[in-house]
């Protein structure tokens, strides 16, 4: 029986790294950071994040995807993998909240074409 090991239900986690090897723990907070997403946007469906481990400087890669074919990809780069990943995760959560707040408005925005607007004063008709 596995106490620690939990698994997400909805969405596949896949983790992989370039020229190196990432060590459980890290493995590990890099799950945990990309679980944090769905707090964002629940109805994802596969998160991969591909970490380059090549050079001083550690690139690591996010592609998101959800529902309905929508998919988000960030990527960023730092010397520190964890700042690497906390910079990524950012641009991520924002083009998720984005995504979110347009579907969301999409939904509650009244049809544009049955507003009229007032006359404009001192217009006159001849």
């Amino acid at each position: 029986m596995r106490g620690s090991d939990k698994e997400t239900e909805s969405v596949q986690i896949k983790i992989a790294a370039r020229h190196g090897h990432l060590n459980d723990n890290t493995q590990q907070f890099i799950r945990e950071k990309a679980e944090k997403l769905l707090h964002f946007f629940e109805r994802l469906t596969m998160i991969e994040v591909t970490v380059d481990l090549n050079g001083d400087e550690k690139h690591v890669e996010f592609l998101v995807q959800a529902e309905h074919k929508h998919n988000f990809v960030a990527r960023e780069k730092n010397a520190n993998l964890h700042a690497a990943v906390d910079l990524v995760l950012d641009k991520i959560e924002g083009q998720l909240r984005r995504y979110k707040e347009k579907i969301q408005d999409r939904r509650r925005t009244p049809s544009t074409g049955e507003v009229n607007s007032p006359p404009a004063q001192g217009a006159t008709e001849d």
